[in-house]
């Protein structure tokens, strides 16, 4: 088995409000690995900590919100001791994001060649015609049309598919080893997001590039990542192989959540997760999900259980015995 390329050990991220009397512990002791070509997919509701743990990351947490604990270490150097400086030259060169609205990322001011270009120039150090070349093969890479003229073009000129698109050649400009894609597929319909999957897919087979991809979207998952890891109330409750956890999932909110998917054909009413995600400036005590669990028993709602080994690289946070692989299924 190959070496991580990403070790995420213990993270906690908290956000501080003005004066520090409120603390909201958004991720909590989050830990995971990734290697090299790899897919893991990042899934659980809304405010769960996934897009807070993947700003972490890439050290682009917003003035609130601040790193207290734990370790992420990229090829072995930890992230979290970098200073600004350093984070500057790793993002777009070691690590890429591709966020869930195009234009955020995207400019209107700048053309796409200056915009597809710029990870190039700043990090590869390539100018002129090398420079110009290297978006044209970019853009043709994410399967633009016509990409001499297109890069002369804008981002309101282009379709939302295009935009996110041209947002991926952005993240692959610096030659990046991991890119995080945060719900890229969100805002764009049934057909193009089937394109745009396909195309991160083949780019990936095509460099290698290891993928961190949070997506609401369980069909995503089984159709894009080889790993999944379920968040809930800022911590992994449950993570190893896709196919395991959609054929025996032995946490109940993982089992929750893939019983809330429509099935084709189906004429059951579609099932619904009880309450409502945790505070997490006041979490609950105990196991944080056990306030909607069908299967709490008293020691939920006191005790916080830890990670059981389930199977190879296969945890569940939970203290069932049968949902947590000992001695039961």
């Amino acid at each position: 088995m190959s070496a991580p390329l990403l070790e995420v050990r213990g993270l906690q991220t908290h956000y501080f409000s003005f004066g520090g009397s409120r603390i909201v512990k958004a991720v909590e002791n989050v830990s995971f690995v990734l290697r090299k070509g790899e897919t893991l997919g990042l899934v659980g509701e809304s405010g769960c900590g996934k897009t807070t743990t993947c700003l972490s990351i890439v050290g682009l947490l917003p003035p609130a919100a601040r790193v207290v604990g734990g370790e992420i270490r990229l090829n072995g150097a930890d992230l979290t001791k970098k200073s600004p400086r350093e984070m500057r030259r790793i993002r777009g060169r070691a690590i890429a994001m591709i966020l869930q609205d195009p234009m955020a990322s995207l400019n209107p001011l700048f053309s796409i060649y200056t915009q597809v270009a710029e990870p190039a120039y700043y990090h590869l150090g390539m100018r002129r015609r090398p420079l110009r070349q290297r978006v044209q093969e970019l853009l043709r890479a994410v399967r633009i049309p016509s990409p001499a003229m297109r890069m002369r073009g804008y981002p309101h000129q282009m379709s939302g598919g295009m935009r996110q698109r041209i947002v991926g050649a952005i993240a692959l400009a610096g030659g990046p080893k991991l890119i995080i894609a945060d719900e890229p597929t969100t805002n764009l319909d049934v057909t193009i997001q089937a394109q745009y999957l396909d195309l991160l897919m083949d780019l990936q087979q095509e460099t290698g590039v290891a993928l961190i991809f949070v997506t609401h979207n369980l069909g995503i998952v089984a159709k894009m990542c080889d790993r999944m890891a379920v968040m809930y109330a800022g911590r992994i409750v449950e993570s190893g192989a896709v196919r395991d956890l959609f054929s025996a999932p032995k946490h109940p909110y993982t089992k929750a959540l893939l019983g809330s998917v429509a099935k084709l054909g189906s004429k059951e009413p579609l099932y619904a997760i009880p309450g409502q995600p945790p505070d997490l400036a006041r979490p609950p005590t105990g196991c944080a999900f056990h306030p909607r669990c069908a299967d709490a028993m008293p020691r939920c709602a006191t005790q916080d259980p830890e990670d059981v080994q389930c199977g190879p690289e296969w945890t569940a946070r939970c203290w069932l015995p049968q949902r947590a692989g000992r001695g039961g299924s």
